[in-house]
């Protein structure tokens, strides 16, 4: 019954989406497509391109078991998905600059000069940083790319289903990582449909938007 069809189609990718609870559990997504669909996800924006979105993908019957047991209501989408993306935010998102910023100069997207003056700025720029700050823009950043990950797998003819309903103090420690250093986001369940997502209302423009 899976409602979505593998399309380059924007405007259906967009509207077509709907947040889907209960997956056909004989379909998988094997990891080369899991890789791609991610690839292609990650092309969404960051602050100064961090880039601290980190994901954990529970596919195994072990790992559906332990999320299962902190999933509370949501245990069909853990249960019947190919995967349940966890989207974790990396507070040591500043580490990784010096890589991003080195492969930019190595693929000819930014003139050595450029990056080694960001990288002197950014790091003056992190030190003083306080932590409260860099933790809201780090959720922002994988907020962006939560929702990239939802069109590109519909664009790659799965469904998905973003979930807040966890228990986000103990995941990062169930799952082996540093609670203190990730910050749980949401988790996305991923896979092919086994019934339709309700059309939900939108609220018109004119009473979310204003002009001045």
């Amino acid at each position: 019954m899976g409602t979505a069809l593998k399309t380059n189609d924007f405007m259906e990718i967009m509207k077509g989406r709907r947040s889907i609870r209960r997956y056909d559990p004989t379909v998988k997504i094997s990891k080369e497509e899991m890789i791609l669909i991610l690839e292609e996800a990650t092309i969404a924006p960051s602050s100064v391109n961090a880039q601290p979105w980190r994901f954990l993908i529970i596919e195994s019957q072990k790992g559906k078991e332990m999320l299962s047991a902190l999933a509370k209501f949501n245990q069909t989408q853990v249960n019947t998905s190919s995967a349940v993306i966890a989207v974790f935010a990396d507070m040591n998102n500043a580490d990784y600059l010096e890589e991003i910023y080195s492969k930019a100069v190595e693929m000819g997207y930014m003139p050595q000069e450029v990056k080694d003056r960001q990288l002197k700025g950014l790091t003056a720029h992190f030190e003083k940083l306080p932590t409260q700050e860099n933790r809201e823009t780090i959720l922002i950043d994988a907020g962006l790319v939560s929702m990239q990950i939802m069109l590109t797998a519909r664009a790659h003819g799965y469904d998905t289903n973003p979930i807040g309903g966890y228990d986000k103090e103990n995941i990062a420690e169930v799952f082996g990582l540093k609670k203190e250093r990730y910050i749980p986001v949401m988790l996305l369940s991923i896979g092919k449909a086994a019934e339709e997502g309700f059309v939900s209302y939108r609220l018109p423009v004119e009473k979310i938007a204003q002009w001045k």
